[in-house]
């Protein structure tokens, strides 16, 4: 067994390559998961309502801007596989196709800032909880291109392998954001008190550094000497086609099971005020704990991607297996803390805070952490199987997977057993849990079909084209 090890750690595709890329990636998305759990710490101090609205409010937005991060975000797998087929030429082409995409997300999310108030009002929470929701979720639709370009930039250099560089660029951010939420939120440093607003404008602002500094390093000369960055300008119909075909679907399943979760949040907060926070709070341990999965996935679909693109499948098999020994180890230990230390993972967002109200909070938090340990081994699956089958361009099936689910098991029961029968709180958390524990079970059984390993996103290179052409005349 220990030699199996050993040799799995150094060959190509074992547990060391995966972590190389994975690390940087982790770290990153560790970077971004501490962003948004500091917000939500500092909001919960401020009042339980204005963390009872960010939730709802940031998850509406970001289930909006996630087809477009999604369909962006998918120029990753493009460079992968440009880049293991060597067609350096197209990979700056690939990556402005998903900067003019881009401007539809911008333009599209401008509309939503007049419909932000009949939004919440239609939701039906509390007045003041309502005001607060539109407030944050106005400012975030201002900023909607800079999320979508950032991460079209980062496939870029996600795509390549250069995955330290993604780190940088995210934990800048992160600096800026949280610095920005401790002056504006409570008025420190001679800022003006904003609360919730606060919190939204940092969020704002962190994300244009992000895009800026993605974009000064994308233009340094090395890049635009070997990939055309600077060439590859133009709007390139046949390649926006492409990504728009390939990742359209994997756009489309990223808002799917945002839009799900939203409206699990937003039925949740029929409840009452103490229910949602908890929801919120869960959720928020959650996402910093499970974050690094999203890196581990996105090393998946890196690798998958360029072994597919050097024409070895097997080894893009051989390397996601890797991955998901490394993922399920990690999730399993994590599960383990929340069954035995929730206290541990729930205290912080007590700090500062009405002891009575938190007490009421928490005895909800300990069982829905309970819930998430369940969970999240199968989230293990659903991160690691679903990456490998997207970086070879088998999005969707991954869309029509989550959206069947998504409302037969999450949307639909949950809007029974909160609105129709009135059960409990946790028996829509049952719900979640079956829906996630459901799509790990699903994205598992089409990994092991292996009918992803005859997919391919990019076209034939010039050189393979040509020996093809030379076979097919030889041949008559």
């Amino acid at each position: 067994m220990i030699q199996k090890i050993k040799h799995r750690w150094h060959c190509r595709g074992g547990y060391r390559e995966v972590l190389v890329i994975a690390i940087p990636l982790i770290l990153s998305t560790s970077a971004w998961s501490i962003q948004h759990f500091i917000d939500r710490m500092y909001l919960t101090w401020y009042s339980p309502e204005t963390i009872a609205a960010c939730m709802p409010a940031s998850i509406l937005n970001f289930t909006l801007l996630s087809f477009f991060i999604g369909t962006a975000s998918y120029v990753g797998t493009f460079v992968a596989q440009y880049f293991g087929a060597k067609m350096y030429e197209q990979i700056g082409k690939a990556v402005w196709q998903g900067i003019y995409f881009s401007l539809i997300a911008m333009l599209v999310l401008f509309i939503f800032i007049p419909l932000s108030d009949p939004i919440f009002e239609f939701v039906g929470h509390d007045t003041e909880i309502r005001k607060l929701e539109s407030q944050y979720f106005m400012i975030l639709c201002m900023g909607a291109f800079f999320p979508v370009a950032s991460s079209a930039i980062s496939g870029f250099f996600s795509g390549l392998g250069h995955t330290w560089t993604v780190m940088w660029v995210n934990s800048a951010a992160t600096v800026v954001n949280v610095i920005l939420d401790y002056l504006l939120i409570f008025g420190n440093g001679g800022f003006p008190e904003m609360g919730i607003q606060g919190a939204a404008i940092a969020t704002v602002i962190s994300m244009m550094v992000s895009f800026a500094l993605f974009f000064l390093l994308m233009c340094k000369k090395n890049y635009r000497t070997k990939f055309g960055i600077l060439k590859g300008t133009a709007f390139d119909t046949g390649l926006f086609k492409r990504l728009w075909k390939f990742g359209s679907p994997n756009g489309a399943q990223f808002m799917i099971d945002m839009l799900g979760f939203t409206i699990f949040l937003l039925l949740v907060g029929r409840y009452g005020k103490i229910e949602l926070a908890a929801t919120n709070i869960a959720f928020n341990i959650n996402m910093a704990a499970f974050m690094p999965m999203i890196g581990c996935g996105i090393a998946v679909s890196i690798m998958v991607g360029q072994r597919l693109g050097e024409k070895k499948p097997d080894a893009a098999e051989f390397a996601t297996w890797s991955a998901a020994h490394i993922c399920f180890l990690y999730m399993a230990s994590i599960s383990i803390c929340y069954v035995f230390f929730p206290r541990f993972f729930l205290s912080p967002f007590g700090f500062d805070g009405d002891p009575e109200i938190f007490k009421q909070i928490s005895d909800y938090g300990i069982v829905l952490l309970r819930f998430i340990a369940f969970y999240s081994l199968f989230d293990t699956f659903v991160i690691v199987f679903s990456s490998a089958i997207k970086g070879a361009g088998d999005t969707k099936f991954v869309m029509k997977a989550v959206t069947i689910v998504s409302w037969l098991v999450l949307v639909i029961p949950t809007y029974l057993a909160v609105a129709v029968y009135q059960w409990n709180l946790f028996a829509a958390w049952a719900f979640a849990s079956a829906y996630i524990s459901i799509l790990g079970v699903i994205f598992f059984y089409r990994f092991i079909e292996g009918k992803w390993k005859k997919m391919l996103v990019i076209e034939k290179s010039k050189t393979e084209s040509s020996g093809n052409l030379a076979e097919a005349t030889a041949s008559k």
